[in-house]
């Protein structure tokens, strides 16, 4: 069941991974995959998601990684460990060179192996996302970190191999992984969550932005129809996108004019006056700028039109 305001959430798309991405599969109770595989398929940008009936271990090797798990949102840099519960919505995006693993276990599994040890119960909220980063750890915390690493290790060798009872040992190390997490997960450390007040601030720019940015509003004008200082959006911008507020706007300004000079006819100065700007030369300098590439250089590269 999902949580909080996310009970009627029926738009939140269902991803089977079976059906959807690896089919081989569709039965299967478990299911391994490098991440850039799957960043491959799905995009490195993961809109908001979930998985009816699986839970899903993220263990992230390089790179930084935005992980938004119901209405928290965690920023970390690589090593981390994500543990996502079935049918929570989450998403996520990594950078380019981002690399780890990625776990899909159907939670009749997690159920078999609570009935077994109750303590494990106890231990592992499996209605809550978890995040658990190597820093900060207590020194006895952190064989169990190498713990992880090893078993993550382990079933990506054997998911990869063709060994004898290999369905056994997949399980087997999915259940050890489970206990390892429960283990840590009660002390974890965690980085520091977005607050809901910094994500509805947060939300409210972006779709103004998305709204007013061919009209070139300056930021006076979203921070007051939003009710904040231009401080106070400043630091919710940099806190949950690692831009500021008009590095924002100027991105989404950017890639429109991108869209417009790969898939329209439209000349450069009818594009230029069409989003908000009165002299194309500013406009060419302000692409560059950003680019490199004039708007006529960039369009003789990408257009399709």
């Amino acid at each position: 069941m999902l949580s909080g305001n996310n009970q009627a959430a029926e738009w939140i798309p269902n991803i089977n991974i079976g059906d959807d991405y690896d089919r081989k599969y569709a039965d299967a109770t478990i299911h391994y995959d490098a991440l850039d595989n799957l960043a491959s398929f799905f995009g490195r940008d993961m809109p908001v998601h979930r998985h009816a009936q699986y839970l899903q271990v993220h263990y992230i090797e390089q790179g930084a990684i935005n992980f938004h798990i119901d209405d928290q949102l965690y920023q970390v840099q690589a090593p981390a460990l994500f543990l996502t519960p079935p049918a929570i919505p989450h998403s996520f995006q990594t950078e380019d060179h981002a690399c780890g693993h990625v776990l899909t276990v159907h939670q009749s599994i997690i159920w078999q192996l609570m009935q077994r040890d109750l303590q494990i119960e106890q231990e592992l909220d499996v209605n809550r996302g978890i995040c658990i980063t190597p820093e900060g750890l207590e020194p006895g915390q952190r064989a169990q970190w190498r713990a992880i690493e090893q078993t993550v290790a382990n079933l990506r060798d054997e998911w990869q191999a063709n060994h004898a009872a290999r369905a056994l040992m997949l399980e087997n190390l999915t259940c050890s992984l489970v206990i390892q997490v429960a283990r840590l997960s009660t002390r974890r450390a965690v980085s520091s969550a977005v607050t809901n007040d910094d994500l509805r601030v947060f939300h409210q720019f972006t779709d103004l932005v998305e709204e007013h940015f061919r009209e070139q509003w300056l930021l006076p004008e979203y921070t007051s129809r939003i009710g904040v200082s231009e401080g106070r959006l400043n630091q919710v911008c940099k806190r949950i996108s690692n831009s500021s507020p008009k590095r924002l706007i100027s991105e989404r300004i950017l890639r429109e004019v991108k869209r417009l000079l790969t898939f329209s006819g439209k000349s450069v100065n009818e594009i230029c006056y069409e989003l908000g700007f009165r002299d194309p030369a500013y406009f060419s300098r302000f692409f560059k700028n950003h680019t490199g590439l004039s708007p006529l250089a960039y369009r003789k590269t990408h257009s399709l039109a």
